[in-house]
C-alpha cells in the first residue's frame, strides 16, 4: 500500500478564503494593511478574471501551510491574443518551510497553471531561481534597472574636490537641458492623474511585435496602474506639434527620482523615440527629480534609452513555461516593464 500523503493541494475559493489566505501570508509577504488592500484589488478586481489560487494543506495536523497564486494577464504572442499567468504571493509557513512543500506546490501550480493560462512566468529573487528551475521553470531573461541622472551635483562631489564640485555640477546641468530641448524636437508634455482615452489611443496591437507583451489598453491601464492600492502613479502624455498623443509614461516617485512604471509611444515596441525621451526627461527634471529609473527586459530596452543617457544597473531573473512554445524562443522577445508584476 501507498503510504498516505504528508501534503495535498486544494483549490482556493478567493471569495471564501480570504482571512486564510491573508494568514498564510502574514509574516511572509509584507505588512499586513498592505497585503490587505492587495487582496482586495488584485485578487478580486482583476478585469480578466479571478488568479489562479491553491492551498497546501498538511494532512496530519489539517492545517493549510502553504499558498501560491499566478494572476491572469492579457498578452499578445505572434500576432494573436493569449492568456499568460504572472506566478505570485507564493508563502509557506515556517514549520513547514523544508524544500519538499514548497515544490509540491509550486508543481502544482505550474500543472493547473498550464491547464488554464498559455504562458507562466514570474519573478523570483536570485536565491529562488534554482527551485523555479528544479520545478520546470526556464530562464525568460532578466528585469534590468536602468538609470539617468537629471541633477549631477551628487555625481560630480564623488569625482572632484568640494570647490569644484558645485560649478562643474551646474554646468553639467545646464548643457543637459539644453541637449533636452533640442532633442525634444517640440514635442509637449503634460500630467495627467488617470487613464483615459487619450492614452488608449496610443495602443495599437500592431505596434506590439511578435511578443509577448501586454495588452496595455484602457482596461488595463484602470486596473493595473489606477486602482493600484500598492502605487500612487501619474502619465506624463507626450503630444506632437498638432496635439495628437505619440506615447505616455506611468511615473511614481521613489526616493525622490522619478521611476517609470510602464509606458508605450506610438512606435510599440521599436519605441520610445529620442524626443520622446527627451520630453519624459525635461519633465522630471522640471518636478525636481535628480534622475529617473525603469525597469526593462531585453527586448524592451531600445538603443534609445541607450542613447538618452540611461545605463543599466541591476538586474532580476525572469522565469517562464510556455504551453505551446520553447521559452528558449520567447527570451529574445518578452516585452516587459514594472507593470508585468502584481505590485
Amino acid at each position: 500500500m501507498n503510504a498516505p500523503a504528508a501534503y495535498t493541494v486544494h483549490a482556493a475559493d478567493l471569495a471564501r478564503d480570504r482571512e486564510l489566505i491573508l494568514g498564510l501570508w502574514r509574516g511572509n509577504l509584507g505588512q499586513d494593511a498592505r497585503m490587505a488592500a492587495k487582496y482586495d484589488w488584485f485578487y478580486r478586481q482583476c478585469p480578466y478574471g479571478e488568479p489562479l489560487t491553491l492551498l497546501l494543506r498538511h494532512e496530519d495536523s489539517g492545517a493549510w501551510v502553504g499558498v501560491a497564486s499566478a494572476g491572469p494577464r492579457k498578452m499578445l504572442l505572434d500576432g494573436r491574443e493569449i492568456t499568460a499567468g504572472v506566478l505570485v504571493d507564493l508563502a509557506v509557513v515556517p514549520e513547514h518551510r523544508s524544500l519538499g512543500p514548497a515544490l509540491m506546490l509550486q508543481m502544482a501550480l505550474m500543472e493547473a497553471g498550464l491547464q488554464r493560462f498559455d504562458l507562466l512566468y514570474g519573478f523570483p529573487n536570485p536565491k529562488a531561481a534554482a527551485v523555479f528551475k528544479r520545478v520546470g521553470y526556464a530562464p525568460l531573461g532578466e528585469l534590468s534597472r536602468h538609470a539617468r541622472v537629471l541633477r549631477h551635483g551628487a555625481y560630480v562631489r564623488r569625482k572632484l574636490p568640494g570647490a569644484l564640485a558645485a560649478p562643474a555640477g551646474a554646468l553639467l546641468d545646464a548643457v543637459d537641458r539644453m541637449r533636452l530641448w533640442c532633442r525634444s524636437g517640440g514635442l509637449r508634455a503634460q500630467w495627467q492623474a488617470s487613464a483615459d482615452a487619450t492614452l488608449a489611443a496610443v495602443w495599437s496591437p500592431a505596434s506590439a511585435g511578435a511578443g509577448p507583451a501586454a495588452v496595455r489598453d484602457l482596461e488595463f491601464l484602470r486596473w493595473r496602474i489606477d486602482a493600484s492600492p500598492l502605487q500612487a502613479a501619474r502619465y506624463l502624455v507626450v503630444r506632437d506639434r498638432g496635439g495628437l498623443p505619440v506615447a505616455w509614461f506611468a511615473c511614481e516617485t521613489r526616493e525622490h527620482s522619478l521611476h517609470v512604471v510602464d509606458f508605450w509611444s506610438s512606435p510599440g515596441v521599436a519605441g520610445p523615440t529620442p524626443a520622446q525621451l527627451a520630453a519624459l526627461l525635461r519633465a522630471a527634471r522640471a518636478d525636481g527629480h535628480p534622475s529617473v529609473t525603469i525597469e526593462l527586459s531585453a527586448a524592451a530596452t531600445t538603443v534609445a534609452w541607450h542613447q538618452a543617457g540611461f545605463a543599466a544597473r541591476e538586474g532580476r531573473p525572469v522565469f517562464g513555461r510556455a504551453r505551446d512554445a520553447q521559452v528558449d524562443a520567447l527570451k529574445a522577445q518578452a516585452w516587459l516593464t514594472t507593470a508585468d508584476e502584481d505590485e
